[in-house]
């Protein structure tokens, strides 16, 4: 599908759409479900920025995202990913008890994100749910959120799972760019090692997020993880930020036979900028026009229902032609209203209303669960190492053979007392 929207009345048309996206954002924000400003602050500043007098955030900034931009992209709510790479260099790697720094890293980058809505609190705040999201928006400030872009954040740990939750974390990607105990990259599937969807574990995982309230992400996941998640969710969930596989043939990308158990799901599918996931030519290279083809693709395919805008700005290098940074999304939805025939209430649900849907009846889900007393997953990953030095054996037990109950490694490399011989 390519379209033309050059014709005779195209000035018009475009005052036309100016006007109705003025009177629809003023009952319904745009939401852009991901967004990696937070990681060029870490990379480029070690996340030091109030300290930086070049740093000037409601100034103009080289990157895809800046105060002015926000605004000027009228954005009404931002979900910031506390994004951490994968922390192997081999990112086919599948030993996941290997030490590394991720759960330590992500709660910098959540600390990073509170901070910097401190800061700016003039047109920022930080919030906990979706209702606090629209009373922020209504009173005239960008809501801002967060989420986690992999499940090896949490270090194969439901323990840290629930308290990102608790610091305010409202969705969580099952994986990046790697596999985890609870489930399989798509990565990892396209450089040949097998789609093992979600484990066993994984499974516990997904009833665990739909107990917290946490927002089940299927972007960056292998086919097989997608499917398999679809059928265990008591909730909605969320592509944070990928796009239609039948457009733009990419395994990052949503297939039809998903897009279809989505529609089921009620979920949504928020479509990512990224020029190699939406580009429809040999070079890679994208317009907005090609945003809009996945945006209808997705909406003619299972309903307006199910899109949204999950941009991955500064997770990328450089944006579409006609969507380089934060304040061209306008550009786009008069460009969707433009080509197509989408009512006020279908750009509406594209615009947030979807997205908006899909965390409330995630945070309903959680209440309804929690009211029946559903019980905290407590289970570990069958295959963790547990270690300890030999001296907590002669602590006291908690009781007769707790000691014996689980299967641990004790070392003699390090003593209570190093003042005796």
């Amino acid at each position: 599908m390519r379209f033309n929207i050059m014709d005779s009345n195209c000035a018009k048309d475009h005052y036309d759409q100016s006007e109705r996206l003025e009177s629809l954002i003023l009952r319904t924000p745009i939401i852009d479900t991901h967004n990696d400003f937070p990681y060029l602050l870490r990379v480029q500043l070690h996340n030091e920025f109030e300290s930086n007098n070049n740093f000037k955030f409601d100034g103009k900034l080289e990157s895809h995202t800046d105060l002015p931009n926000l605004l000027k992209g009228r954005v009404g709510v931002q979900f910031f990913s506390c994004f951490i790479e994968c922390k192997d260099e081999d990112y086919k790697y599948q030993d996941f008890n290997k030490p590394n720094s991720a759960v330590r890293d992500t709660i910098e980058q959540i600390d990073v994100v509170k901070r910097l809505a401190n800061v700016y609190s003039e047109h920022m705040k930080y919030v906990r749910n979706s209702e606090e999201a629209l009373e922020a928006y209504y009173s005239g400030k960008i809501a801002i959120t967060m989420g986690v872009e992999g499940l090896h954040q949490v270090d194969t740990s439901l323990g840290v799972l629930r308290r990102f939750h608790e610091l305010g974390v409202r969705y969580v990607t099952l994986t990046h760019n790697c596999d985890n105990p609870f489930a399989t990259a798509a990565s990892s599937v396209s450089a040949g090692l097998p789609d093992k969807g979600l484990t066993p574990y994984g499974i516990e995982c997904v009833k665990e997020m739909n107990r917290l309230g946490l927002i089940v992400d299927l972007s960056h996941v292998s086919h097989k993880t997608m499917l398999d998640a679809l059928q265990t969710t008591k909730a909605p969930v969320m592509f944070s930020h990928s796009s239609a596989f039948s457009v733009t043939p990419n395994s990052r990308n949503v297939r039809d036979d998903v897009l279809l158990k989505v529609k089921e799901n009620g979920g949504v599918v928020c479509v990512n900028f990224y020029p190699a996931f939406i580009s429809t030519n040999k070079e890679k290279t994208a317009t907005i026009q090609d945003a809009v083809e996945h945006i209808l693709y997705i909406a003619n395919l299972i309903g307006w229902e199910h899109v949204g805008l999950g941009s991955d700005f500064d997770g990328i290098p450089e944006g579409p032609k006609g969507l380089e940074n934060v304040g061209k999304y306008p550009d786009l939805i008069k460009m969707v209203m433009s080509v197509s025939s989408a009512t006020d209430e279908e750009i509406s649900m594209l615009m947030g209303e979807n997205v908006m849907r899909v965390w409330r009846q995630n945070e309903m889900t959680a209440s309804l669960l929690q009211k029946q007393e559903e019980p905290v997953v407590e289970s570990n990953w069958e295959n963790r190492v547990w270690k300890f030095f030999k001296y907590a054996k002669d602590f006291p037990e908690i009781y007769p053979g707790s000691y014996t109950e689980k299967k641990n490694i004790y070392v003699d490399s390090q003593k209570l007392d190093f003042s005796s011989k």
